[in-house]
């Protein structure tokens, strides 16, 4: 049986029928091209061209079904194949019994058309572009962009059938002008047949979507110009669209990587709004919110390869995120939003070894009145008991008026705000360093601990 690459040309587990399928045919493949196929194995009675997806397929209808099987036999056991303008046509029977010429929805006139563009992909041909090319025949009302099996399509809306009518008789088969492409597209042709649709459904004002008869519609940040439009570097590659968020994959996880340990890495060029962390592929990623494309591009320079811990240990990789705002509902170890009330009062671990002091509501007895503060009075407030001691037995000594609060080092802030306040005067800004290497001057790991970048 000949085939070529790989693809049979004909099933044998069909019922033979005088009505035979072609698949693989040239574009716009006409009856008498069919016929002249099909002829010298009986008479044909009727055809059907240029249906399916790509318009590549045909059925052809004999007036014998002896007529039909010698046609299929005879490719089916000779070593040249059958071809129509040079192409591998692939024949078998049709499991119809003959040739109905009932108008598919595609020859079926609408308002609507579905436009295929060949030779781009998603982001080539913008929809300003689309918009601009079939406006010229009447207003647009509409427009939706998606990837199918067939390429690069559009639904394009028009007022009346009539108007959708002339612009397809017009392009149909035409190429979009060059100067409207971008460079790296030498040709892009249209496909055009009528879509069922009617009113299309379009929810929000995008890159991908446009309702021109509604301007209170939402706008997505992606319908605003060069916002998450493909760009061509200086190799005539396509660079990588850029985003205010950023995705961050952590690599070679050894140590755990919290929430506040992502924000106290990337906090360090410019303030972070949100985080989400997730595992995905037996891996943690995090999505890290930046008020900005700029700041989020220059974390990204700074930090792509670079590792937390010393070592080696949780290297990061990034990229942009399609997102441009996330949806955090959540707060808690894995999602934070820095941009809601009262979330800069974070819960801040403290450092080993420190004690831990009880709450304060723990210490308060309930039948003890509340007295009234006296400002110059310091330490413990009237009315309160003094609070426990760190350690059993430790006795709690009220500070005098000469004495510091709290000692000059060692001693743990009172709040977690003043933990905050002095982490801050203490820790140097985060500076980019080569990978897996330990800034110059670093203080040595605690015994136990992993060694963290700030």
């Amino acid at each position: 049986m000949s085939s070529t690459s790989g693809q049979p040309q004909f099933r044998y587990t069909q019922t033979p029928s005088k009505v035979l399928h072609l698949r693989n045919l040239p574009w716009e493949c006409t009856d008498e091209e069919l016929v002249e196929l099909c002829k010298p194995f009986g008479k044909i009675v009727n055809t059907k061209c240029n249906v399916g997806a790509n318009r590549n397929q045909a059925f052809v209808e004999f007036s014998d079904l002896n007529q039909a099987i010698s046609m299929v036999s005879y490719y089916a056991s000779s070593s040249e194949p059958a071809q129509v303008r040079g192409k591998t046509v692939y024949i078998q029977y049709s499991n119809r019994q003959e040739i109905v010429n009932n108008k598919s929805s595609g020859d079926v006139a609408g308002n609507v058309l579905l436009v295929t563009i060949e030779g781009v992909e998603a982001g080539d041909v913008s929809i300003d572009v689309i918009h601009l090319v079939f406006s010229a025949f009447g207003f647009v009302h509409k427009i939706a962009t998606f990837e199918k099996a067939a390429g690069f399509q559009a639904l394009i809306q028009f007022t009346d059938a009539e108007t959708a009518a002339s612009a397809r008789n017009a392009l149909d088969g035409r190429s979009i002008p060059r100067y409207l492409l971008p460079e790296h597209i030498t040709s892009c042709h249209l496909r055009i047949s009528y879509s069922a649709h009617t009113d299309l459904n379009i929810k929000f004002q995008s890159h991908r979507s446009r309702d021109y008869t509604n301007p209170y519609l939402p706008v997505n940040p992606s319908a605003i110009e060069g916002t998450l439009q493909p760009t061509l570097g200086p190799d005539g590659k396509k660079k990588e669209p850029e985003s205010n968020v950023l995705l961050a994959s952590i690599e070679n996880l050894q140590y755990a990587v919290t929430v506040d340990v992502i924000h106290t890495v990337f906090s360090a060029f410019g303030t972070v709004q949100k985080i989400a962390m997730f595992e995905k592929n037996g891996g943690m990623q995090a999505l890290v919110q930046y008020t900005d494309v700029t700041t989020a591009a220059v974390a990204k320079e700074a930090l792509e390869g670079h590792c937390i811990y010393d070592g080696g240990y949780c290297k990061l990789h990034l990229s942009y995120s399609r997102h441009t705002d996330l949806n955090v509902k959540a707060h808690g170890d894995k999602s934070r939003d820095y941009t809601m009330p009262d979330t800069g009062l974070l819960s801040v671990p403290q450092a080993p070894g420190m004690p831990t002091a009880a709450p304060a509501w723990q210490a308060i007895p309930q039948q003890q009145p509340m007295g009234t503060w006296d400002p110059n009075m310091p330490g413990v407030r009237p009315g309160f008991p003094p609070a426990p001691g760190a350690y059993p037995g430790q006795a709690y000594m009220q500070p005098s008026s000469s004495m510091p609060m709290y000692a000059t080092s060692g001693a743990p802030p009172a709040t977690s705000a003043d933990y905050l306040q002095a982490s801050s005067q203490q820790m140097s800004p985060y500076s980019p360093i080569p990978p897996c290497a330990r800034p110059s001057g670093g203080s040595p790991p605690i015994k136990g601990q992993p060694p963290m970048y700030y």
